[in-house]
């Protein structure tokens, strides 16, 4: 256990029992942060470390998450008419599963820029978990594809498409509705789908404009002084909640909306961007209000609006909406470096065999080393552009991009 000044913070993941190295379960990966520390890859990433490429119809934005020889991710048309699961066979390409789930005579509006399909599924030994925001949350088996369970009953209008992912934590699967006109948490019981908790933002938005209450983001399971606290930014604010029992047990007003990226744990403080592009460093350990008190500080400069942090031996990095990446000082905010790539970014980084993977919109992918000076080792293209994170499995890449998912290894 990590002992810091305050408190003794460790995330959900590094509780449970260690993960196999062919295990990428979740948004961002085991961890929840990016990381496959011992990952063997290519530095380039380029056509000819592409060992099979898969076209995947429709469009979807969910990033693949990997169990064993299956790879799993969502997509749907892009009337959202129709709304699907996908299995991939990890070892040659193959589709093994590809099944339709929902069908819609007249889905609600979804903006370009968003997909039917953007939340990322969670998978486990035998289930893996799938989520269309209110059209569907579903367990499905993971050998036959079948549903085990699903909930079509939870309102909610995203106004603009759903995007939050699900997380698995001690028995529940657990996902944020920050709609339009309802925001709320739920936890669902993992083995029948029933609702264990569901917990109502209690956030003063300052607004009755819907829009400005909608978000996007994955929630986060830590452990402060023996305390799982559940973190779920939203619209304005982030709360944390026991995952037990839905409890509310601090709130803190970052402003902003649309928020999307995962918070990130680093030494006693939880990193939290806005959507709108400014961030906060919250001290962990505190109860009720922190927006005084717990904040250690906030920035603007390079903050990126929809891709997550990377932490990588003391330096916090991003690559921003407009192509800028940086590296930030976690203590104080600080931008140490940052450097125009060009291009745009919606996809979080990776850290892997030393190096930090970063996957632009129009299909270019820098490759890093991490330090306190810009380090570009490669710049390649790949593809027709990425608006999901990668998975990285045994030595393996899997990587996919607007309309195919390719796997990458030396």
């Amino acid at each position: 256990m990590l002992l810091i000044a305050v408190s003794s913070v460790l995330s959900a993941a590094e509780q449970q029992p260690v993960q196999h190295p062919d295990q990428w379960p979740e948004f961002r990966g085991p961890q929840g942060d990016g990381h496959a520390a011992d990952a063997d890859l290519p530095i380039s990433i380029d056509q000819s470390v592409v060992k099979w490429k898969t076209a995947i119809h429709g469009k979807g934005w969910s990033s693949p998450v990997v169990w064993g020889d299956q790879i799993w991710l969502t997509t749907a048309t892009e009337d959202g008419k129709e709304m699907s699961v996908i299995c991939v066979d990890r070892a040659s390409g193959d589709i093994v599963h590809d099944k339709v789930l929902v069908t819609n005579e007249s889905p609600a509006f979804c903006h370009a820029m968003n997909s039917y399909a953007t939340p990322t599924p969670v998978i486990e030994s035998g289930h893996v978990y799938v989520h269309f925001g209110s059209y569907l949350t579903a367990c499905l088996d993971t050998r036959s594809a079948d549903v085990i369970w699903q909930r079509q009953d939870l309102e909610c209008d995203h106004h603009r498409g759903p995007a939050s992912s699900p997380i698995l934590y001690d028995g529940k699967l657990i996902v944020a509705y920050d709609g339009f006109d309802v925001q709320y948490v739920v936890a669902f019981d993992s083995e029948t789908g029933k609702t264990i908790w569901k917990q109502s933002r209690q956030i003063d938005y300052g607004t009755d404009n819907g829009d400005q209450m909608k978000a996007y983001c994955t929630g986060h399971v830590v452990d402060v002084d023996g305390q799982p606290q559940l973190i779920y930014p939203s619209a304005v604010a982030t709360e944390a909640f026991d995952p037990a029992t839905g409890e509310r047990l601090w709130i803190v007003y970052h402003g902003g909306m649309n928020a999307s990226a995962r918070p990130l744990i680093d030494d006693g403080l939880v990193f939290l961007t806005n959507g709108m592009g400014s961030m906060v460093a919250v001290r962990l350990g505190g109860k009720g209000d922190l927006t005084g008190s717990g904040i250690e500080w906030s920035g603007r400069k390079s903050v990126a609006k929809k891709s997550s942090p990377l932490m990588v031996d003391g330096l916090m990095y991003m690559n921003s909406d407009d192509g800028v990446i940086s590296a930030r000082d976690p203590k104080t905010g600080d931008v140490v470096w940052q450097k125009r790539a060009g291009g745009s970014f919606a996809a979080s980084p990776i850290y892997a065999a030393g190096r930090i993977y970063m996957f632009s919109i129009e299909g270019e992918i820098l490759t890093l080393r991490p330090g306190d000076s810009y380090d570009e080792l490669a710049k390649t293209q790949l593809g027709d552009g990425f608006m999901a994170s990668p998975a990285v499995v045994d030595d393996q890449m899997i990587l996919r991009s607007k309309s195919d998912l390719y796997l990458i290894s030396k």
